[in-house]
C-alpha cells in the first residue's frame, strides 16, 4: 500500500480571488474590470487599458492625458541597464534580455507602488526595441513623447512610423493581450509579489515564465507555420500530415475556452485590415482548413481558434520578427502582471499551494545499510 499525506484528502490547488478579469472559457467570455473585451478592444488605448487595469475604471479625460504624459516620460533607461542589454551577444533570445533587464531595474521601496508600475510599463517596449536595434547595428531613434505607448514602440522597432492600420491592429492586439485571469506567467507574479518581493523582480518571473512554447511563445510557431504552407493550396496536405503524425496545430485549441476564442474573432478582423491581402487569404484558409479537419474527428470537435493565431499575422504586418513576438507579448500583458502584483500586495497572505504526496511507502531505516550494496 502506498503512504500518502494525511494532507492529501484536503489538498487543493489555491485559489486566489481577483476583481481584475474574468475568463469564462465555457462562453468564449473575458471580462476586465467589469468591460467584455467586444466593447473595449479597438475602442480604447493601450494607455486607457493600462488605467482600467490599475485603477479600476477608465480614465476621465485629464486622466489619461496624465497617465499618457507619465509613461512617456519614464521612457529612459538608466546607463546600467543599457550596459546589462549590450552585454548580451546578438545571439541571444531577446525575451531572456528582457527578463534580465527588468530584473535589474531597481524599485522606488520594496513594496510595489504605482511609480514602479508607470517606471517598468514604460520601460519594457524601450529595452525590446534597444536590443533589436543592437542586434541589427542600427542605433535606435529617440523614444517620441508625442507618440502612444505602442506607435512609440513600432517606431523605435522599425524607424518609422506605422501606418494607420497596423497601429490600430497593434493597439487593439495590446488590449486583447493586457490581461487573461490567472495564467501561468500571472501566477508567477503573484506569487513572487506575496513574498514581499519588489515589483521588478515580480515582472521578470512572469517574463521568464511567459516565454515557454506552451504559454506566450506560440505565436512565432504560428507564423513558422504559415511561412511553411506558403501558399493556400498547400494547406490540405500539410494539414493533414501533421495530423496523422499526432502533432499540434499551432493556434488552434485552448486549455480555458471550450468555445471560441473571443480575442481571436477581433484579431481576425485587424488582421484583414493590417496585413497584405495575400498572407490574410494564407492564413484564413489555414484556419478553415484546420478547423474543418479537427471538427471531422471525433475528439477534436472542441477545437478552436485561439488568440495566437492571428497575433502572428498582426504582429507580422507590424515588421515584428518571430523571436520579438512574446517580447511583444509581454508588453501588453504588462498592464496586467503590474495590476495583479499591486492587488496581491494588499494581501497578506503567502501563496503556497498544498501539494499531495505520491511517492513510495515509508521505509524502515537502518543506519549504513544502504552502504553495503
Amino acid at each position: 500500500m502506498n503512504f500518502v499525506s494525511q494532507n492529501a484528502a484536503a489538498a487543493r490547488p489555491q485559489e486566489l480571488s481577483t476583481a481584475i478579469s474574468e475568463v469564462d472559457g465555457g462562453h468564449g467570455r473575458l471580462i476586465y474590470r467589469g468591460y467584455t473585451i467586444e466593447d473595449l478592444a479597438g475602442a480604447i488605448t493601450f494607455e486607457e487599458v493600462a488605467h482600467l487595469l490599475w485603477f479600476g475604471q477608465l480614465p476621465t479625460r485629464a486622466e489619461l492625458r496624465q497617465i499618457t504624459e507619465q509613461l512617456a516620460a519614464a521612457r529612459t533607461l538608466p546607463q546600467y541597464i543599457e550596459d546589462i542589454i549590450r552585454s548580451f551577444p546578438v545571439s541571444a533570445r531577446p525575451i531572456d534580455v528582457l527578463a534580465a533587464a527588468v530584473a535589474g531595474l531597481a524599485p522606488s521601496s520594496e513594496k510595489p507602488t504605482i511609480d514602479d508600475v508607470i517606471s517598468i510599463t514604460a520601460k519594457i517596449p524601450i529595452i525590446v526595441a534597444l536590443f533589436a536595434n543592437i542586434r541589427e547595428n542600427k542605433t535606435m531613434p529617440a523614444p517620441q513623447p508625442q507618440f502612444s505607448h505602442i506607435a512609440n514602440y513600432l517606431y523605435l522597432l522599425n524607424g518609422s512610423v506605422a501606418s494607420d492600420s497596423v497601429q490600430q491592429a497593434v493597439a487593439a492586439y495590446s488590449v486583447l493581450l493586457a490581461d487573461h485571469g490567472m495564467n501561468a506567467s500571472t501566477y508567477t507574479a503573484r506569487i513572487i509579489a506575496s513574498t514581499g518581493a519588489d515589483m521588478a523582480s515580480a515582472v521578470s518571473g512572469a517574463i521568464h515564465a511567459l516565454k515557454g512554447p506552451l504559454h506566450g511563445g506560440a505565436p512565432s510557431l504560428t507564423l513558422e507555420m504559415l511561412q511553411a504552407i506558403q501558399v493556400p493550396e498547400n494547406a490540405d496536405l500539410w494539414i493533414e500530415n501533421e495530423l496523422a503524425a499526432g502533432k499540434r496545430i499551432m493556434g488552434i485549441g485552448h486549455r480555458v475556452y471550450k468555445t471560441f476564442d473571443p480575442r481571436a474573432e477581433i484579431l481576425r478582423k485587424m488582421a484583414q485590415l493590417a496585413a497584405e491581402p495575400a498572407f490574410f487569404h494564407l492564413a484564413e484558409t489555414v484556419e478553415q482548413t484546420a478547423l474543418r479537419k479537427l471538427h471531422e474527428r471525433e475528439n477534436l470537435q472542441r477545437l478552436w481558434t485561439n488568440v495566437e493565431f492571428y497575433s502572428a499575422v498582426v504582429l507580422n504586418a507590424a515588421g515584428i520578427q518571430p523571436d520579438l513576438m512574446t517580447p511583444t507579448f509581454a508588453i501588453a500583458r504588462t498592464a496586467g502582471y503590474t495590476a495583479h502584483i499591486l492587488e496581491q500586495t494588499q494581501k497578506t497572505n503567502l501563496i503556497r499551494p498544498e501539494s499531495i504526496y505520491t511517492g513510495p511507502q515509508v521505509r524502515q531505516f537502518t543506519a549504513l545499510d544502504h552502504r553495503q550494496a
